[in-house]
């Protein structure tokens, strides 16, 4: 259960703060929904708060998971993938909204060392870039720094080899 005022994150598009508990009347019955605001752009989305959970609604991560995040954006993997982009993008994507902080991170990682070898597509672009964003506010907010701090803060760990 979230709280009025708890921050909290919705997959593939952020952290954002619940600002109200509301009952309406949905198919024939009551149902209570998290009205939350997206920080990002503040997007108001209603979450069935009996699904919250199952659509991936949850805490911001803690200290212990940001240092997780660091080493996966340490970590080189042997080789990337030979996939066709839209094979990438679509493993990609899935990866994004599962909401995880470590799947998210794959993702930046994955696309940055990428781009070193070769042009992205529009699409892997905007989902570099959408990585990036989700990662810089959540991890902005848990260490409670300004967002460029954090983007530079990731751009060294992406460049250390």
């Amino acid at each position: 259960m979230f709280e009025i005022g708890q921050m909290a994150v919705y997959p593939a598009h952020g952290v954002g703060v619940i600002e109200s508990i509301q009952e309406r009347v949905e198919s024939g019955g009551q149902e209570k929904f998290y009205i939350m605001r997206l920080l990002d752009n503040d997007m108001i989305i209603m979450i069935p708060t009996n699904n919250a959970r199952n659509i991936g609604l949850r805490d911001v991560i803690d200290l212990p998971a940001v240092s997780e995040v660091y080493q996966i954006l340490r970590h080189r993997p042997m080789r990337l993938t030979n996939q066709t982009w839209n094979r990438r993008y679509r493993d990609y994507m899935d990866k994004i909204k599962t909401g995880s902080p470590f799947r998210v991170a794959e993702v930046l990682r994955d696309l940055t060392l990428l781009k070193t070898e070769k042009d992205l597509s529009f699409g892997e672009r905007k989902m570099l870039d959408t990585a990036k964003n989700l990662l810089v506010k959540e991890l902005s907010l848990v260490n409670n720094k300004k967002e460029d701090e954090i983007e530079a803060q990731l751009q060294e760990l992406l460049v250390e080899a």
